[in-house]
């Protein structure tokens, strides 16, 4: 994580006091193992596959999202002081279905003001194949969400290099989708260029904004360990993390002129690459 931070310029806004501290972010993937580094930053865990009460993973994928957020411990995440508000909708094997999903993001949606959550990292994507009927339920949820002033960070998925390659719900227009700066990096798990690209349905340039994916050092799920792990699913939380930092700083700021300030604040990057650019939380922080 500490190479993460230098790529995204984030170290001078640590300096600075900026920590994330009492913003709360929802995290909709396979659960939070209570590591060491990130037990203090879980507020509320809910269970829509098990319906267990104390916070688990079974998995590692929600677990290591959770660490690139908010951990706070022998690794810090982008915003350690954060607050975080964990949903298990995935199962075992990464998978889940659209129901369990649905049901988690109308949680999010009448529990928002209750437990104040400002953003929402959906490091979920699904794939073109899926249902259209269901693409349209769980997108207009979100976009509701993002209407009632939580702003929603998606994965642009790992499908690419093709053009329309990135996964529901990276393709709608409201939502902030973040693909990965590095998937040009070595990774045996992934094929290079794995970041999806757009362009989408909606005419505007996805993913808007990118952050480092390959190779990230997070938590793991397995006892308090270390693991990495590669994919837009980690660049989605860095941005999450980042926009924790700037709500800390400015808490009146609505999803949209977040997303403004992104663009505002990215670093242009070179050909090939259809985003506005690199996350630049320096830039970013010093716009808000």
């Amino acid at each position: 994580m500490e190479r993460v931070k230098q790529l995204v310029q984030a170290e001078r806004v640590y300096g600075q006091g900026y920590s994330g501290k009492n913003v709360r972010i929802a995290v909709l993937d396979t659960g939070t193992f209570l590591h060491r580094d990130i037990r203090g930053s879980v507020v509320y865990f809910k269970d829509f596959v098990g319906n267990r009460k104390k916070s688990y993973d079974d998995n590692g994928h929600g677990t290591h999202v959770a660490g690139i957020i908010a951990g706070n411990g022998r690794l810090t995440g982008m915003a350690p002081q954060a607050d975080l508000v964990v949903l298990k909708v995935l199962e075992k094997d990464g998978g889940g279905n659209t129901d369990r999903v649905l049901r988690g993001l109308e949680w999010v949606l009448s529990n928002r003001e209750r437990y104040r959550i400002r953003i929402l990292n959906f490091s979920i994507g699904f794939l073109p194949g899926a249902k259209g009927s269901e693409q349209k339920q769980i997108i207009q949820v979100l976009e509701q969400l993002w209407d009632e002033n939580v702003t929603v960070v998606t994965a642009a998925g790992n499908n690419g290099p093709g053009k329309g390659s990135i996964t529901v719900p990276g393709i709608s227009r409201k939502v902030i989708t973040v693909g990965a700066s590095d998937d040009m990096t070595a990774d045996m798990s992934l094929p290079r260029s794995y970041s999806g690209q757009g362009p989408t349905e909606c005419c505007v340039i996805k993913p808007e904004i990118l952050a480092p994916g390959t190779n990230i050092l997070s938590l793991d799920y397995r006892g308090n360990h270390y693991a990495k792990k590669s994919g837009t699913s980690m660049a989605a939380p860095v941005v999450s993390g980042a926009l924790a930092l700037a709500l800390q700083k400015n808490p009146s700021l609505r999803p949209e002129e977040l997303k403004v300030k992104l663009y505002e604040s990215a670093k242009r990057q070179e050909k090939g690459k259809s985003a506005w650019g690199l996350l630049q939380v320096d830039k970013l922080l010093d716009l808000i």
